[in-house]
């Protein structure tokens, strides 16, 4: 493989246009332990390790692009979770971020439960054998058919999305004989710092019911009239991709507001408060996040303090962690194919991958890291934009980043913190196969979700 810079020239560190990036680091070769996974490491050749496997071994017997997850992290950090808030306490893992069977298993194994949001999605975590009663189910727009079976299954909460959910849930659960545990999910208000699109707690979106002008309040009456729910709670989720703690703090203390309504007009204590999740990760050196300890400390001693004050029990928590879980427990493995410097800009790389195994870049403005980890380089920096292969001008993967300038086609590049939200909200565009998931640990890999193939594609066109 050739190690040569490619045939216009590398941009250097030294020449940048304006934008926003951080400067170089000091030594590429580096990997920053926030953003990668906790068993990732370069071994004495320089290639880049995780589980004890090297990626060029993971390439050659899997190909690329490829999902790559250390099934150790993942489970150090749900037991961390766990642990975090004690046995007073609930985690629910959010299967939106990433969800299969293996991963159903290791959240049963690790004592987690389980947040799902659609059909799918329970039918998964059943079929993998997590506990109905340990699953919670979401979603503001759940069908009859949805809401039947998770009710048969015995799921332990259902979160309820709007007035009609109500009377839908009760009268579904009525019918077959049950009475069904609930929450109802409602807007705080609450303007957390993330990007509009996963923002969820303000009044102008699709989600819950909202607080302000006693919505959320007849909500509460109304579900606890019908004979086929039990109201156990209420659920507040205020965005996703958050570090500041504040926004918890406003939203913990206008739910106990409504706790403390709802103790006061119907003599009532509900006894369990979800504060959803979206706790935020590295996925660039400048990211801080907190550690699931100090979250845990944080919202417990917020939660008590308003309750204290409002002087209510304090209610057992929910908390929804699912990016802060698998997040930072993956990377993408891809193959350097193109190379284009564009003199006075930055020299676009691309890769044999792109929007379609990871939207979020173009989505939501997403940042990412990026490293060369088929070798070593001690050539200069060049300013990068990685894309992918769709046509889309807005197919990019790392919008600006550091690469070795004598970068080459055949190199092996991976993007950390590509473990929640990327497989999951993979697409098919330009017909391109979406890539496997490979899971790694202790010396061993295996498929947990296989590469799509063109038989796969055809199977569903029946024209």
């Amino acid at each position: 493989m050739s190690r040569s810079a490619h045939p216009a020239g590398p941009r250097h560190a030294d020449v940048l246009p304006e934008g926003h990036y951080s400067a170089p680091p000091s030594d590429l070769n580096v990997l920053d332990p926030k953003v990668w996974a906790q068993t990732v490491g370069r071994d004495e050749d320089g290639v880049v390790t995780v589980g004890g496997i090297d990626v060029k071994t993971l390439a050659e017997e899997y190909g690329t692009p490829a999902y790559v997850l250390d099934e150790s992290d993942f489970r150090a950090r749900a037991r961390a979770w766990r642990s975090a808030f004690g046995d007073d306490a609930d985690v629910f893992y959010a299967g939106k971020a990433f969800l299969s069977r293996a991963v159903v298993r290791w959240l049963h194994e690790e004592g987690l439960n389980l947040d799902v949001c659609s059909g799918g999605e329970l039918a998964t975590a059943l079929s993998a054998g997590m506990p109905a009663e340990r699953i919670a189910f979401h979603g503001n727009n759940k069908s009859s058919e949805e809401i039947h079976r998770a009710v048969s299954a015995g799921v332990g909460r259902i979160v309820l999305d709007s007035f009609q959910e109500i009377v839908r849930v009760a009268h579904i659960a009525q019918s077959l004989g049950k009475r069904q545990r609930v929450q109802i999910r409602i807007t705080v208000g609450v303007e957390a710092h993330t990007h509009e699109f996963i923002a969820t707690a303000h009044e102008d979106q699709k989600f819950g019911i909202p607080l302000a002008g006693g919505v959320a309040a007849e909500a509460v009456r109304r579900a606890l009239k019908l004979d086929g729910i039990e109201l156990i709670g209420i659920h507040s989720h205020i965005g996703s991709q958050i570090f500041d703690m504040s926004g918890f703090e406003v939203a913990a203390h206008r739910v106990v507001g409504l706790l403390k309504d709802v103790r006061d007009e119907h003599g009532v204590e509900l006894p369990e408060i979800d504060l959803g999740g979206g706790l935020g990760i590295a996925y660039t050196s400048d990211d801080d996040p907190r550690e699931p300890h100090e979250i845990a400390k944080a919202l417990t001693e917020i939660v008590t303090r308003e309750c204290e004050a409002a002087r209510l029990r304090t209610p057992r928590i929910s908390v929804e962690p699912g990016r802060a879980i698998v997040g930072p427990t993956a990377f993408t493995l891809y193959e350097v194919g193109t190379i284009k410097p564009l003199d006075g800009l930055r020299t676009y790389v691309s890769v044999d991958g792109g929007m379609s195994d990871n939207i979020r870049t173009a989505l939501y403005d997403a940042e990412y890291s990026v490293a060369l980890v088929s070798r070593t380089s001690d050539a200069a920096p060049m300013l990068v934009r990685v894309v992918g292969k769709h046509c889309e001008s807005g197919d990019i993967v790392v919008k600006d980043a550091f690469l070795p300038s004598d970068l080459a086609p055949g190199d092996l590049i991976a993007v950390p913190a590509t473990g929640a939200y990327c497989r999951s909200m993979a697409s098919n565009y330009n017909h391109v196969l979406r890539p496997p998931v490979v899971a790694v640990a202790d010396g061993e890999s295996r498929v947990i979700v296989r590469r799509e193939t063109e038989d796969d594609l055809l199977r569903l066109d029946v024209g």
